[in-house]
């Protein structure tokens, strides 16, 4: 199985389907499918760790030669000859331990960083709607739980686990040449005790699940009391703050204690086992030596293998233990994070954005996940270089079709066309081309302005964004910034006031230069002066595009060419101000509790 997208077909189209949610039960297949492009330096770490461990486990023969040389006055000469081979395991050992770790370095920071990657793109291809009920602190913090538990769990498996199973083989493969029957048994006994040991453990995955998850509700719940900070300490809530992240930590640490006293009971069990096993091999080798069938070297050396096989057999199995807790944490993270996406991603063949500008909801019908159903059968057309205002009460919804146009939902039924093609169908990158949005609520990033303007278009020059900045009215107070263009803008654009982060949106909006504007009450709440230069360099951003706006300000459409009132999900009048002013209706109303309420203001 392949992360890469593959093709179906629905309802008559082609659809790009990312199937990496399919790895959300099957981690061991995403380790897979990740290792794979890393398959040939994984080949010579094995083959690496392989010989280190043999020349480990050989130096104790090289002993072993060197005891019987020296035992045997007859053998002078074989004692420098043992010595040199004994020297020669050890330096073979260290380099070969070298060669694995400095390959491990490179392998598994890049398999780290692919992890990132991949999980990362997987997130950001999810719909708004997904980040609404989800703490985003929480997820990005589980990419890098994911990642960093696949590089602990390749490196204990690379150097805990594969260490102690491989020294036993060859250990076991040594001692045949001592006895075959202290061999035979030995080997009996290890897999008896790993046998235990890894079933005990893997009891115990539920409780380290359990811990993982806890640990991860901690990072999202600090990261959610930061990012609100300014709320917090408003409310005076700073002490209830506490308090409750103290029950989440104690949690945590409950879960925490419960999955490492699991593990120690593992360790005890183990450490009484070595004990009387490692008594036993000892007594067996004597008894041999002194019937005559073992040399003083093979005593040394069936003492030393057996203790080193039954150490072998508890690193072993705290490293099974290790890898298995690591392992739950990366499981449950994949768990959150691959959740298949809600919008599919079709093929199309056009990939260029629009360059008319004609915008149409047909038949459109469309409820919330929630099932509360907004429309039913909205249908309009606005023609090129069009400016229209959307009115009407909150929840007619407004907001709902500058939503589906940036297709953050689907539709249920109908379509929505740009220049005739169905959005749904487009690439996205096109249809995010076509479409320039300058919203109430601003976001920018926390890096330079330079930066925010040129995220409409990545690829302008210095001189383009200078020239977006001043048709936005940009230009009189980044010229009074010790850095200019490159000031930090602070977490959201903090450092800036509502009406300076306006503009910076209506300057990435010039940049981008696209054939759609979408306008989301973008001159509320702000004051007269800063009102007026927006909307200075709003009338400038219109010329020559299709302008689709929300207001509840409606004195903000008077030079529109076109209203649409909403109500209920249903368009309830159509035309020009003028005309639906002179008439009873929806729209007159609505001016009308405008007019009112500014009188009220002035009174």
């Amino acid at each position: 199985m392949s992360c890469h997208p593959e093709r179906s077909t629905i309802e008559g189209r082609n659809i790009l389907t990312n199937d990496l949610s399919a790895f959300a039960k099957h981690p061991y297949r995403f380790i897979a499918d990740i290792i794979r492009g890393y398959r040939w330096s994984h080949l010579a770490i094995l083959l690496s760790v392989i010989a280190a461990v043999t020349f480990s486990v050989s130096t104790q023969y090289g002993v072993k030669k060197l005891v019987d040389a020296l035992s045997d006055p007859t053998k002078h000469q074989t004692v420098w000859a043992a010595f040199f081979l004994l020297i020669a395991f050890i330096a073979a050992d260290n380099l070969s331990w070298r060669l694995a770790a400095w390959m491990g370095h490179s392998t598994f920071t890049g398999v780290t960083g692919r992890v990132r990657r991949k999980l990362f793109r997987h997130l950001t291809g999810h719909a708004p709607s997904f980040f609404h009920g989800r703490a985003p602190g929480a997820l990005t913090s589980r990419i890098t739980a994911t990642s960093n538990a696949l590089y602990t769990t390749e490196s204990m498996v690379t150097f805990n686990a594969l260490p102690p199973l491989i020294a036993t083989v060859v250990s076991i493969i040594y001692l045949t040449t001592v006895s075959e029957a202290i061999a035979l048994t030995l080997t009996a006994i290890v897999g008896v005790v790993v046998v235990i040991m890894f079933y005990w453990a893997a009891r115990g995955t539920p409780l380290h699940h359990t811990y993982a998850r806890e640990a991860a509700n901690v990072d999202g719940d600090m990261i959610d009391v930061i990012s609100n900070i300014s709320v917090v300490k408003s409310f005076g809530r700073m002490r209830s703050e506490h308090r409750r992240l103290g029950g989440v930590i104690s949690r945590e640490i409950r879960a925490r204690k419960d999955s490492l006293y699991f593990l120690e009971r593992l360790r005890i069990f183990h450490a009484l086992t070595t004990a009387v096993l490692t008594s036993c091999v000892l007594a067996w080798s004597i008894a041999l030596w002194q019937a005559g069938r073992a040399t003083p070297g093979d005593v040394i050396l069936v003492c030393t293998l057996g203790i080193s096989i039954l150490s072998a057999t508890r690193d072993l199995a705290v490293a099974l233990v290790d890898v298995t807790q690591h392992l739950a944490r990366f499981s449950e993270a994949l768990r959150t994070l691959l959740i298949p996406h809600e919008l599919p991603v079709y093929a199309s063949a056009k990939r260029e954005a629009t360059t008319h500008g004609t915008v149409e909801f047909r038949d459109v019908g469309f409820a919330y996940p929630d099932g509360k159903e907004v429309f039913s059968s909205l249908n309009f057309k606005i023609e090129p270089g069009a400016r229209v205002g959307i009115v009407g009460p909150s929840g007619a919804g407004k907001s709902t079709i500058f939503a589906l146009m940036q297709r953050f939902y689907d539709v249920q039924h109908g379509a929505i066309l740009i220049d005739g093609e169905v959005s749904a169908t487009l690439p996205d990158d096109a249809l995010r081309r076509t479409i320039a949005v300058v919203p109430q609520d601003i976001s920018l990033f926390h890096r330079s302005l330079r930066d925010n303007i040129r995220y409409g278009r990545p690829d302008a020059s210095d001189e383009e964004v200078l020239a977006a900045a001043e048709m936005a009215r940009c230009l009189s107070f980044i010229e009074q910034l010790p850095d200019g263009l490159d000031a930090i803008v602070g977490d959201r654009g903090a450092k800036l006031s509502g009406g300076q982060r306006q503009r910076i949106a209506i300057a990435r909006a010039f940049l981008k230069n696209a054939p759609v504007l979408l306008l989301d009450e973008a001159t509320s709440a702000l004051d007269t002066h800063s009102e007026e230069l927006i909307r200075e360099a709003l009338t400038t951003l219109m010329r020559g595009r299709t302008v689709i706006a929300i207001a509840h300000r409606l004195s903000t459409l008077r030079n529109f060419d076109r209203i649409i009132v909403i109500q209920n999900g249903k368009i309830v009048q159509d035309g020009t101000p003028a005309s639906l002013i002179s008439k009873a209706g929806a729209y007159k109303s609505l001016v009308d509790l405008e007019v009112r309420r500014l009188q009220t203001a002035a009174a």
